[in-house]
């Protein structure tokens, strides 16, 4: 089945030209498009898409509110935030928010729409040389209070082990070689902190992992 897609942008060429791109990928489907935040949400209520790709800076209500509602509702709408290397402050919050991955607006084409897919799978960690700096410089951002510690429980030696591994940006595979078991073993130890940690995605799971102090933030 193909991957049903809102794009929620203010500028319609934008929208015009991921639109056409989907069209062609086959996978795709493009149900909606918003103009607005308020507009984008609205649209999630109505069509349950698998996957909004939500620009930040919109008129009224921006994207960060719009994916804080998405994520907040009972659906399972991913949101994609698009952005720019100036955009970062915006992308800290939208993380907070609920955001699932990134995308940065001069992509290769392909990269747009694997991002995409690998947001709808369930995954998040996409562009690593641009979600690396963005939660590198988020996780320095966290005040060093003992008040922010997170405390972790009920999960086993071996998921702290992993979720450690999550938080430095691994994907299963590395994951896999690291800790020397297979990637399916790596898998159903992610899909546990998932449920055990109420986490969203991989994103929340590496913010997770730093407010716990399992990785350090970078110096």
């Amino acid at each position: 089945m193909a991957i049903r897609v809102v794009l929620a942008d203010d500028q319609p060429l934008m929208r015009t030209g991921l639109r056409v791109i989907m069209v062609d990928a086959g996978d795709l489907e493009v149900v909606g498009e918003a103009g607005t935040g308020a507009e984008a949400v609205r649209l999630v209520g109505e069509l349950g898409p698998d996957v909004v790709v939500m620009d930040i800076r919109m008129p009224g209500m921006d994207g960060i509110e719009a994916t804080r509602l998405i994520a907040e509702g009972q659906g399972a709408t991913r949101v994609l935030v698009l952005t720019t290397f100036d955009d970062d402050d915006y992308v800290y919050a939208a993380l907070r928010a609920g955001a699932s991955g990134f995308l940065v607006k001069d992509m290769a084409l392909e990269d747009i729409l694997a991002a995409v897919r690998v947001v709808a799978a369930g995954d998040a960690l996409i562009a690593p040389s641009v979600t690396r700096r963005l939660i590198e410089e988020f996780a320095g951002r966290l005040e060093p209070a003992p008040v922010r510690r997170r405390t972790i429980e009920g999960i086993t030696e071996r998921e702290r082990e992993v979720l450690t591994l999550v938080g430095r940006g691994m994907s299963n595979s590395q994951i896999a070689e690291h800790l020397c078991f297979t990637v399916a073993t790596a898998k159903s130890h992610v899909a546990r902190l998932f449920t055990k940690l109420d986490a969203r995605d991989r994103v929340h799971l590496v913010i997770i992992a730093y407010e716990a102090g399992l990785v350090a933030p970078p110096k």
